[in-house]
């Protein structure tokens, strides 16, 4: 036994967990979080207080909320599980009833000085309540119809709800997190097959309900993808922030156009720069190899997340932990997806990036529970 070895098993239990953490995954974290702040008091023209100092703010409360996760131990949270999620549910259920309208859609609660989002909340309690489902279920029944079935149902109903606020991104990631969940706990290849067969029928139909008085989307959000189809068809209107974000992402070429230089942002070309464009300031600034350095970032955060999984030998763990790393990796997919034009506009902020409260704080608690997990796990 090493010096070191000795020393952390012969530790305070408090000390011990500290120095349990996953100290390269909370580093990743905080360089990610500080190239947002970056961004932010690029995109407000040097100023802080805009928007750069109130997300360094939600931060510091994240972090100290991760880390109040990450020392609780990870048996409370799988007995938790199913009350996380139906608080979720009835959250959700506040909101379709009571919620706050904005931007069109109604997906925030007001509770005094503090709104939140109960959608974003979901994500992360959703596979919670998956990964202490199939913890709990014998493997041998884990392709069995009947024992398929509750995890659609948990993963179907708040999917809805949301679908209905309307927040068609959101609802999205629900279904592939949820699905991302039950394929880790090693579900049959076939349903998966059976469900992407049936999402290609969904798709012809949402298509073909157009017009019609059951059509099965909002018309904005079908204005979004003829949008993503033809940019160019309506550039000044619903097709002038893809066009920009376009523009922008091409001008940085190999290395940017340096820091608080970049033309689209600083002349506001650029809309919701601070929000769900701001991978394309950065890429704008810094170019191809800020753009890059961020995505190495992202891979590196998610591999630390894969391999705690495989080296922790606890069920509920490994599957909250593979959980949480999916719906990371969607956030990021889904949002570059959409400003490169790859993807129909849908909402998504880039994680840890993008100016807001409810994603960066929730999805910091998400990491919390990597974290009890890993700080927990069997020795």
């Amino acid at each position: 036994m090493s010096f070191l070895e000795y020393r952390i098993k012969t530790a305070p239990t408090g000390l011990r967990k500290v120095l349990h953490l996953n100290w390269p995954l909370i580093l990743l974290i905080t360089a990610v979080a500080a190239v947002g702040w970056l961004m932010l008091y690029s995109v407000a023209g040097g100023r802080m207080e805009v928007w750069a100092e109130p997300q360094m703010k939600r931060f510091g409360v994240g972090f100290v909320l991760m880390l109040i996760v990450a020392f609780t131990p990870i048996w409370l949270w799988r007995n938790l599980s199913a009350l996380a999620y139906l608080t979720s549910i009835i959250l959700l259920l506040v909101v379709e009833f009571f919620g706050t309208v904005g931007m069109g859609a109604q997906r925030w609660i007001e509770l005094g000085p503090v709104v939140i989002q109960p959608s974003e909340m979901m994500k992360f309690t959703l596979v919670m309540v998956l990964a202490a489902y199939y913890d709990w279920l014998d493997p041998k029944k884990t392709s069995r119809p009947m024992w398929v079935l509750l995890p659609v149902v948990l993963i179907v109903l708040p999917t809805i709800l949301v679908l209905m606020q309307p927040n068609l991104g959101t609802s999205l990631m629900l279904l592939m997190a949820g699905a991302a969940v039950m394929f880790c706990a090693g579900v049959s290849w076939w349903y998966f097959i059976g469900v992407a067969m049936l999402a290609g029928g969904a798709v012809a139909g949402v298509f073909l309900s157009r017009g019609t008085p059951w059509q099965f989307l909002h018309d904005y959000q079908y204005r979004r993808i003829d949008t993503f189809l033809d940019p160019t068809a309506d550039p000044l209107g619903a097709g002038y922030n893809i066009i920009q974000a376009k523009i922008a992402l091409g001008s940085g070429g190999w290395a940017g156009k340096g820091f608080m230089q970049g033309t689209q942002s600083r002349l506001n070309f650029l809309p919701e720069k601070h929000t769900d464009f701001i991978f394309t300031t950065l890429a704008e600034e810094f170019g191809f190899v800020g753009a890059f350095s961020l995505l190495s970032l992202y891979g590196l955060i998610i591999a630390f997340c894969v391999i705690s999984a495989l080296q922790n030998r606890d069920r509920f763990s490994q599957l909250l932990i593979l959980g949480v790393a999916a719906n990371l990796f969607f956030y990021i997919a889904v949002n570059l997806s959409m400003v490169m034009g790859m993807a129909p506009v849908v909402g998504v902020p880039l994680p840890l990036l993008s100016y807001g409260g409810s994603a960066m704080l929730v999805l910091l608690v998400g990491f919390g529970l990597v974290q009890s997990a890993h700080v927990h796990r069997p020795r």
